[in-house]
């Protein structure tokens, strides 16, 4: 069987849609449609129906996608065996890391990784949508979810602390909350989707509160958000990585801190598509960031 015409059968299953595939294979799609068409006809069965949304594998092209997307993986894997013989590891890995988190701690842990592998080529997207990696062309994805996709293979690597901070100016003026409730009172500074309110949970002994927040000032860009809780424009909640530091050196006061916080997401997975094949250079960094990011 011709592998590139296997190739091109696993992307279109993966990807949903001919137009898709064919991005992803930096093709034509009447190219996709052409490969499909001559290897349906060399099997002599159909491989592939259209629904109204999308194309789904018949019965025997389900058959067919899960051994092919097995031999393509073993292709892969050998390909890179013998390409790295007697060589450093090579490849190109495409990574999509959330913007708070890439920019705090995992720009100096790709900066080391690319250090240990010079010849691996790194391409980083910094986004907070969990996409679809398919379509986007991701071979891993880190995000920060409470529940992960059921697509994707979804490897938990560490629970995320949230944690309620001001300064200590602003607390003098503006008095220090002793419920979450209370934090209905005060001006909030956090990451939250533009158009709906923030939803704060906690846990004190077992005891659950809820409150619905408007935040003051609302972004994706951690940085920002960590910079206008030092600068003092209100009540930050955070993820303790995002602000551990000015925690640390008493810039700013950590708040509720006997209270559990909950946002909007609160483990941390390494994201990763079932069906794609894995180079070892993918691997690596799979491998790379399991150590240094899980908890344990």
């Amino acid at each position: 069987m011709d592998l590139n015409a296997l190739r091109v059968f696993v992307e279109i299953v993966d990807s949903g849609n001919m137009s898709a595939a064919a991005r992803k294979l930096q093709t034509t799609r009447s190219n996709v449609s052409y490969r499909l068409r001559l290897l349906e006809e060399s099997l002599g069965v159909q491989l592939l129906r259209r629904t109204t949304r999308q194309l789904e594998p018949t019965h025997i092209g389900a058959g067919l996608y899960e051994h092919g997307r097995n031999i393509l993986r073993e292709a892969a894997a050998a390909s890179a065996l013998v390409s790295s013989a007697g060589r450093s590891l090579q490849g190109h890995v495409r990574l999509s890391v959330p913007t708070g988190l890439g920019h705090i701690l995992l720009s100096e842990l790709l900066i080391q990784f690319k250090r240990d592998n010079p010849d691996i080529s790194l391409d980083v997207i910094f986004d907070n949508r969990v996409s679809n990696l398919v379509s986007e062309g991701i071979d891993i994805a880190v995000r920060v979810v409470s529940t992960p996709p059921d697509a994707v293979v979804a490897i938990k690597l560490a629970e995320v602390e949230w944690v309620v901070c001001a300064t200590p100016d602003y607390l003098a003026k503006a008095g220090i909350p002793g419920k979450v409730r209370d934090l209905s009172e005060h001006a909030v500074i956090c990451s939250a989707a533009i158009g709906q309110r923030l939803r704060v949970s906690s846990n004190l002994g077992g005891q659950f509160e809820r409150v619905e927040l408007d935040p003051g000032v609302r972004s994706e860009n951690f940085l920002f958000l960590k910079a206008a809780v030092v600068g003092g424009l209100g009540i930050g909640v955070l993820p303790h990585y995002a602000i551990r530091d000015e925690i640390a050196a008493g810039t700013v006061t950590r708040i509720l801190g006997d209270h559990k916080i909950s946002v909007f997401g609160s483990k941390l997975y390494l994201l990763t598509m079932p069906s794609r094949y894995q180079t070892m250079a993918t691997k690596v960094l799979i491998d790379f960031l399991k150590r240094s990011l899980s908890d344990g």
